[in-house]
């Protein structure tokens, strides 16, 4: 059993899709970001970079005690290699995976990131952010887009670097993007979106999302707190 701790947020839906996609048995334990819990020592213990997703693998491979990973990333890998699935064992389709993993986590999330910050939460408008991470937003999907061209799915096969992007390409309106001028990024997108373990996964997080717009309290706690040690 994976206990997945969760909060329904890009990052987090990378693991829950994957999870899905497998079908390894997991449980959510939903860490509330906007109420700090992901500063809580409990968490902090397995997660010390104080974000989430987090799991806890209680029967590792090697029949040893409980494993924790955190990062998305690595938690995609570390769930791939256990499963046998979505990461080849041919070098060359591993290689051309995990490069477009690191591609994820190294950009196309913090610097859509940055977007969502700058154009959403900021508490006034900044342009020249706004327009540096909107520049670079583009130039992303213009990446994404021209690797895709005649190819199905990033590595070709459906992968972890799929589930790492495409959670960030889902809120292609909150990066002021539009799909119909990156024609492959949008066939790729709808192609992922249709799956049954995607709908699945994204149905589970509805659950959590809050149905009110963020309070200045939950931007303190979400932008503004630097020390795990005092919340």
């Amino acid at each position: 059993m994976i206990d997945l701790y969760y909060w329904p947020t890009p990052n987090g839906h990378k693991i829950s899709v994957f999870l899905e996609e497998a079908g390894i048995p997991y449980s959510i334990k939903p860490v509330d970001i906007g109420a700090g819990e992901q500063f809580k020592p409990e968490f902090l213990a397995f997660s010390p970079n104080n974000r989430m997703p987090a799991i806890i693998d209680h029967a590792p491979d090697d029949g040893g005690e409980k494993i924790s990973v955190f990062e998305s990333g690595a938690i995609l890998v570390y769930l791939a290699e256990k499963s046998g699935k979505f990461l080849s064992d041919d070098i060359r389709q591993r290689k051309l995976t995990l490069e477009w993993l690191f591609w994820q986590v190294g950009g196309f999330g913090p610097m859509l990131g940055q977007n969502h910050h700058f154009t959403r939460y900021a508490p006034a408008p900044i342009p020249y952010a706004i327009d540096r991470y909107q520049r670079e937003t583009n130039r992303l999907y213009g990446v994404l887009d021209k690797h895709l061209e005649g190819r199905e799915f990033i590595a070709g096969q459906y992968s972890i670097a799929d589930m790492a992007c495409y959670p960030w390409a889902v809120a292609h309106d909150w990066h002021h993007v539009d799909l119909d001028g990156f024609p492959n990024v949008q066939r790729w997108h709808d192609a992922i979106r249709q799956r049954p373990a995607v709908i699945k996964a994204y149905a589970l997080g509805e659950q959590y999302k809050r149905k009110t717009e963020m309070t200045p309290e939950m931007k303190k706690i979400l932008f503004g707190n630097t020390d795990a040690k005092n919340p």
